[in-house]
């Protein structure tokens, strides 16, 4: 079906979400929570764009609103504009030290508001990538707990959890790089807990930590150490594989 998105025809199947068709149409909505393999948060409420039909419009959150019919979206509209700018003020107020959120205090021009003290060097937002990134991968070893103001993302009492595996996903998909992780000495330290380091057996990079390798090893149920003597970074296997072939003809034929 058709929609129009800023004034530009764009073609959207039924039930995809405004978002999508956006991104796809190169028309930009800003974003922090929402993540392809991560859908359905809705939680930064950057993302709000204002619908109009026949007589009326509202203000949806693009990236979970479903397209059931033809519409008119503004995505910076005079309302939508205010509107985002007041997230991200709030948003700045509790995120001071976030760097995406101050690039965005500055692309909007959002002046800075004093009523409220921001936590020291805080950066969550609250969106639960972290978490749901957790529970997708199976260890569930962060949660948000608490209420309120009081409200963050941690592991069971803030002590090293049991079934975190340091693999790093967590802080892979933060829009604002709260989640802290070092890595020195071949140990990772993520969550308060220290990790063995399995370096890439070509290239000396670091891979993954050894809780990891075990975890996917029972989810697999495999030992993938048989099937390779060096555990090797996506790099260094695209590079072994284009030497492998590199030295293999399939169309040489030998003559007797």
């Amino acid at each position: 079906m058709k929609i129009i998105i800023d004034g530009q025809e764009c073609q959207a199947k039924y039930g995809e979400f405004i978002f999508e068709v956006a991104k796809r149409n190169n028309i930009k909505i800003p974003s922090l929570c929402h993540d392809e393999a991560l859908p359905g948060q809705a939680c930064c409420r950057i993302c709000i764009v204002e619908v109009i039909g026949n007589k009326w419009s509202k203000v949806v959150t693009s990236c979970v609103y479903p397209i059931t019919k033809e519409i008119e979206v503004l995505t910076n509209s005079e309302k939508i504009m205010n509107m985002r700018k007041m997230i991200i003020m709030l948003l700045d107020a509790r995120t001071s030290e976030s760097d995406p959120i101050k690039k965005l205090v500055k692309e909007y021009e959002v002046l800075p508001i004093t009523r409220f003290i921001s936590g020291d060097k805080e950066k969550c937002i609250l969106c639960n990538l972290c978490v749901s990134a957790c529970d997708i991968l199976g260890t569930s070893a962060i949660s948000t707990v608490n209420r309120g103001i009081m409200k963050k993302v941690a592991t069971p009492y803030d002590e090293a959890a049991v079934s975190c595996i340091g693999c790093g996903a967590c802080a892979n998909v933060c829009p604002t790089g709260a989640i802290e992780v070092s890595e020195e000495d071949g140990k990772r330290i993520i969550w308060n807990k220290e990790f063995e380091l399995i370096k890439c057996g070509r290239c000396g990079e670091n891979l993954a930590t050894r809780e990891q390798m075990d975890y996917l090893d029972q989810k697999l149920d495999v030992k993938l150490k048989e099937y390779s003597d060096d555990f090797l970074c996506d790099d260094c296997k695209r590079r072994t594989r284009a030497e492998q072939l590199k030295g293999h003809n399939p169309y040489r034929c030998s003559i007797i």
